[in-house]
C-alpha cells in the first residue's frame, strides 16, 4: 500500500494513533476519523463533510442513522433487546413470518453477521446433501467460484483464491471445487460429480471488483443445478436489498435460489443482522441443538430488520438504484479519462478500473477524493467502488461524477 505521506489535523491523527496502538493491525483504512453520518453523508472529527461512496460496503443502503430505522431500535432497546433462542420472543415470529412472505421461502434461520449466514448455508447445503440427496455422509462437495469472497472464517478461507484471505492460516477444510466465475461449462464439469450437493455464488463479485458476469450466467447456472439435483446458494449479502436495482440481484434474472444468505443492509446499518431463507426441504435438515446463535434472531435485530426492509419498499429503493446507478456509469463513461480502463457494475454497486502505469494510481485518487469530499476505497489494486446509499439523489450524483472527473487530473 502506498506510504504518500497526507497531512491530517493533530485532532484526526489523534485518533489514528490510538486505533494503531491498542488495535489490531488487519485494515489500512484511508485517513479520515469519522464521527457522524446522515443519508448520503458522514461528517469527521473536524467537522468536515463527506459523500460515503462506500456504504459500508452497502451496509447502508438506506442511508446513514435512517430515522425510521433509529425509531424502531431506540423503541425496541427500551423494552427488550436478548432473551438467547432458549425462549420464545414477541418479535422473532413476526419478524421470520415477514422476511419469508416478501421473499417467498417457507423459512428463515437468523443470524448475526455475513459470513455466519455463510457458514449457515454451507451446513444447511452439506445436511441436505446426505439426508436428502442421498451423498455418502463425509463425502460432499461444494462448487465455489474462483475470486470470491464470503468473508474470512477458516472454512470460508478454505475456498478462497485470494492469498491475502488464507495465506498462512492453513490448514484448510476439504470439500471444495473452485471453478472460474462466470464460466457455465466449467460449472457443468464440476456438477458431474455426483457428491456435490451445491453451488454458492455471488450474482457479481464485489470485493473482486464488481465483476458482473455474461447475461444470463445466474439463470443457466440455476438451470444446471436443478438438472444436476444440487443446491443453487446465492450470496446476495453484498448485491442483495436493492442495491443493483432489484431487491435481490438474481431477480435480474428471475432466479430463485434454493438458499438465499442477506446481511449488511438488512439492519440499514445499525448492528449485525443476517439470514439465510430457503424452503422446509432443505432448511427442517437441521435440528434443535444442530445450529444456533445466542444473538441470532433477537428483538432488537428483528424490530430493526422489519422496518429496514420496509424502508426499502417504501422509498422505492431498487428503482432509485437503477435509475441513479445508470446515471453514474453514463456520467463517468462521459469523462472520457485515459486513466479510467473501464466503468462496470448494476445499479449502484459500480467499480472505476484504472488505467495508470503507477500500481498505487487507485490509492492515489482515493486520497484525491477525500480531499474533494467523496470517500472511496481501492480493492485489488486498480479497481475502486463506488457505491452510495440509495438514497442520494441525482443532482448529487452529477455533482460526485464532474468532482470524480475534476480529481482525475491528479494522474497526468
Amino acid at each position: 500500500m502506498s506510504t504518500e505521506i497526507v497531512h491530517v489535523s493533530e485532532r484526526t491523527q489523534h485518533y489514528i494513533d490510538l486505533e494503531s496502538r491498542y488495535g489490531a493491525h488487519n485494515y489500512h483504512p484511508l485517513p479520515v476519523v469519522l464521527s457522524r453520518g446522515e443519508g448520503a453523508f458522514v461528517w469527521d472529527v473536524d467537522g468536515r463533510k463527506y459523500y460515503d461512496f462506500l456504504s459500508g460496503y452497502s451496509a447502508v443502503n438506506q442511508g446513514h442513522c435512517h430515522p425510521r430505522i433509529v425509531g424502531a431500535l431506540i423503541d425496541q432497546a427500551q423494552r427488550l433487546t436478548l432473551t438467547s433462542r432458549a425462549f420464545h420472543s414477541d418479535k422473532l415470529g413476526l419478524y421470520e413470518s415477514f422476511i419469508t412472505r416478501l421473499f417467498g421461502y417457507d423459512k428463515v434461520l437468523p443470524m448475526n453477521t455475513g459470513v455466519e449466514a455463510v457458514e449457515t448455508a454451507l451446513k444447511l447445503c452439506r445436511r441436505w446433501g446426505y439426508e436428502v440427496k442421498g451423498i455418502p455422509d463425509g463425502l460432499a462437495k461444494i462448487i465455489v467460484c474462483g475470486g470470491n469472497f464470503h468473508g474470512r472464517t477458516s472454512s470460508v478461507i478454505s475456498f478462497s483464491t485470494d492469498p491475502a484471505s488464507y495465506g498462512g492460516f492453513g490448514p484448510y477444510m476439504p470439500g471444495f471445487i473452485i471453478i472460474p466465475y462466470n464460466d457455465l461449462s466449467a460449472l457443468s464439469a464440476a456438477l458431474a460429480d455426483p457428491h456435490v450437493a451445491g453451488f454458492l455464488v455471488e450474482p457479481i463479485q464485489g470485493e473482486a471488483g464488481v465483476v458482473v458476469p455474461d447475461d444470463g450466467y445466474l439463470s443457466r447456472a440455476a438451470d444446471m443445478c436443478r438438472e444436476a439435483r444440487a443446491l443453487f446458494m446465492a450470496d446476495e449479502i453484498q448485491t442483495g436489498l436493492c442495491r443493483t436495482g432489484r431487491m435481490l440481484c438474481c431477480d435480474h434474472e428471475d432466479v430463485r435460489p434454493d438458499i438465499v444468505i442477506l446481511g449488511k443492509a438488512l439492519s440499514g446499518g445499525l448492528l449485525p443482522v443476517s439470514a439465510v431463507l430457503a424452503d422446509d426441504e432443505i432448511m427442517l435438515t437441521i435440528g434443535p441443538g444442530e445450529h444456533g446463535s445466542t444473538y441470532g434472531g433477537n428483538p432488537l435485530a428483528c424490530a430493526i430488520a422489519i422496518t429496514a426492509l420496509e424502508v426499502l419498499q417504501d422509498e422505492h429503493m431498487a428503482e432509485r438504484a437503477e435509475e441513479l446507478g445508470q446515471r453514474f456509469r453514463e456520467g463517468i463513461a462521459g469523462l472520457r479519462s485515459p486513466h479510467i480502463r473501464m466503468v462496470r457494475g448494476k445499479g449502484l454497486l459500480n467499480a472505476v478500473v484504472v488505467d495508470h502505469p503507477d500500481p498505487e494510481a487507485a490509492w492515489r485518487l482515493c486520497i484525491r477524493l477525500m480531499e474533494e469530499g467523496i470517500l472511496a476505497k481501492p480493492t485489488h489494486g486498480d479497481k475502486i467502488r463506488f457505491a452510495p446509499p440509495l438514497c442520494i439523489t441525482s443532482p448529487q450524483i452529477d455533482e460526485c461524477v464532474e468532482t470524480i472527473g475534476r480529481c482525475l487530473h491528479c494522474l497526468d
